[in-house]
C-alpha cells in the first residue's frame, strides 16, 4: 500500500511500471467515482437515467485524463474525500437530508391530508344521500296520511286533497355533481401543491449540491494553495520530520516545551480552541435536526390522524330514524249533540290513522374511494438517523480530516514539507530565546 501511494503521489513516474501502475490506479479511482457519481445524480438529484450516464461517462474520461496527467490535481482530489468532514461536507449532505425528507416525507403527509378528506367528503356525501332518501320517506308518509284522511264514512264530510309534494329529489344530481366537482377541484389543488413543491425542492437541491461540489473542489484547491505559498499556514503540528530537524540541530527541547502549542498530526488530541468550534459546529447540527424532527413528527401526525379517520369511519352504524303518526278527529259540535242524546257517534268520525316507519341516516359506505393512509417509511427514518450521525461525527471531529488533508499535501511535495519543517523549528528557535 505503500509504494501504491508512493507511486501515486509521485510528480513523474520513474519508469514503465510505475506508468502503468499509476494508470491502473486512476482506471480504479475513476470507474468507482463514476458510479457514485451515476448513483448521485439518477437517485439523489433525480436526473432522467440517459442524461446521468452520459454525464458519469463524460465526467470519467475527463477525470481519468485529469488524474493521469496533472499531479496538483491528484493531490486536490485526494483531499476532496476528506474535506467532506469539514463545513462544506457537511453542507452537502445537508441538502441530502433536505431531498430525502421533502422527496419521501412532504408526499406522505400530503396523501395522508388527501385520506382525511377523502373521509369527510365521503361522510358528507353519504349523510346528504341519506338525508334525501329520508324525503322519500316523508313523502310516502304523506300520501299514505293524506289517503287515510280521505277514507271517511261520509263523503259530505270529506276534505280536501292534503297531499305533500316533495320536489328535493329532483335536486339530488345537481348536488351529487357539485359535491363531485368540488372533490375534483381540491385533489388537483393538492396535486399542484405537491408538484409545485417537488419541482421547486428538487430545482433548488440540485443547484446546491452543484454548488457544494464545486466548493469543495475550490476549497481543497484552496488549501493546497496555501500550503505551497504560506510557509506559517496550518503549521503547527509535531511531524516526523520536524522531529527529526530538531533532533539534528539539537533543539528536541523546544518541542518538549511547546507541547501545549503544538500538536501531532496523527493523534486524537484537540485543542481548546478546536474544541469550542467543535461543540458550537454540533449545536448547529442540533438545530438543524430539531427541524428535521418537526417535520417528521409532522408525518406521523398526519399518519395517526388519517389512520383513525380511516377506522373511525368504518365503524361508523347506521342512526335508525322512527317516525310515528297518530291521528284520529271528530267532526264539529255533531258528536257533542250524540252525547246530549245518548246516540253513539262513532259513525261520524273521520278516519282514524296509526303507523309507524323505519328509516336509517347511513354517514358512510364501503363504496367510497378511500385511499389508505400512507405509514412513514422506516428505510427513510434510517437514512436520515445515519446522515446525522455522519454530521455529528464530521462537526466534533473537524480538525482530524484537515490534519489528513495536510499530510495528503505533505506526501505530494515533500520538498515542501522539508521548507515548512524548517520553518516552525526557526520559529520555535525565535521564541526560546526570548527573555
Amino acid at each position: 500500500v505503500a509504494e501504491l501511494w508512493w507511486i501515486y503521489s509521485k510528480p513523474v513516474p520513474a519508469d514503465g511500471r510505475e506508468l502503468w501502475t499509476l494508470f491502473l490506479q486512476c482506471s480504479c479511482i475513476t470507474v468507482v467515482i463514476g458510479g457514485l457519481f451515476y448513483n448521485w445524480m439518477f437517485a439523489s438529484l433525480e436526473y432522467s437515467w440517459h442524461l446521468s450516464i452520459a454525464m458519469a461517462v463524460s465526467f470519467s474520461l475527463l477525470l481519468l485524463l485529469t488524474l493521469f496527467v496533472v499531479h496538483p490535481a491528484r493531490c486536490v482530489f485526494s483531499m476532496i474525500m476528506p474535506t467532506l468532514g469539514t463545513k462544506q461536507g457537511r453542507k452537502l449532505l445537508f441538502s441530502t437530508c433536505i431531498m430525502i425528507a421533502v422527496v419521501n416525507i412532504t408526499p406522505n403527509i400530503i396523501s395522508n391530508i388527501k385520506t382525511i378528506l377523502q373521509v369527510i367528503k365521503c361522510i358528507c356525501k353519504n349523510s346528504s344521500d341519506s338525508l334525501l332518501n329520508s324525503t322519500a320517506l316523508l313523502e310516502t308518509v304523506s300520501w299514505e296520511f293524506g289517503a287515510a284522511i280521505q277514507e271517511t264514512i261520509h263523503s259530505i264530510y270529506k276534505p280536501m286533497n292534503g297531499h305533500f309534494r316533495f320536489s328535493l329529489l329532483q335536486n339530488s344530481s345537481l348536488i351529487y355533481e357539485k359535491m363531485h366537482l368540488a372533490g375534483e377541484k381540491m385533489s388537483r389543488e393538492f396535486l399542484s401543491v405537491e408538484v409545485l413543491v417537488k419541482d421547486s425542492v428538487r430545482v433548488a437541491n440540485r443547484l446546491a449540491a452543484g454548488f457544494f461540489m464545486l466548493y469543495l473542489c475550490f476549497e481543497s484547491s484552496w488549501y493546497l494553495k496555501n500550503y505551497l505559498t504560506d510557509l506559517r499556514f496550518d503549521n503547527f503540528y509535531i511531524t516526523t520530520q520536524l522531529e527529526r530537524l530538531a533532533a539534528d540541530r539539537g533543539a528536541s527541547h523546544l518541542l518538549v516545551g511547546s507541547s501545549k502549542k503544538l500538536i501531532r498530526p496523527t493523534g486524537w488530541r484537540l485543542s481548546w480552541e478546536e474544541l469550542a468550534l467543535c461543540l458550537v459546529r454540533a449545536m448547529l447540527v442540533t438545530v438543524a435536526l430539531m427541524l428535521m424532527l418537526v417535520l417528521v413528527a409532522m408525518e406521523h401526525f398526519a399518519f395517526s390522524v388519517a389512520h383513525t379517520a380511516v377506522t373511525k369511519a368504518a365503524q361508523f352504524s347506521a342512526v335508525p330514524v322512527t317516525l310515528s303518526i297518530t291521528y284520529k278527529a271528530e267532526i264539529g259540535p255533531v258528536p257533542f249533540l250524540f252525547k246530549i242524546f245518548r246516540r253513539p257517534s262513532e259513525e261520524l268520525l273521520l278516519g282514524g290513522f296509526n303507523k309507524t316507519y323505519q328509516h336509517h341516516l347511513v354517514f358512510s359506505s364501503r363504496r367510497c374511494g378511500i385511499s389508505i393512509p400512507a405509514a412513514p417509511s422506516r428505510s427513510v427514518l434510517l437514512a436520515l438517523g445515519l446522515l446525522f450521525c455522519i454530521l455529528y461525527g464530521s462537526a466534533l471531529l473537524e480538525p482530524l480530516p484537515r490534519r489528513l488533508c495536510r499530510g495528503i499535501a505533505a506526501s505530494f511535495f515533500p520538498g515542501r514539507e522539508r521548507r515548512r519543517a524548517l520553518h516552525l523549528l526557526g520559529s520555535l528557535r525565535s521564541h526560546g530565546r526570548r527573555p
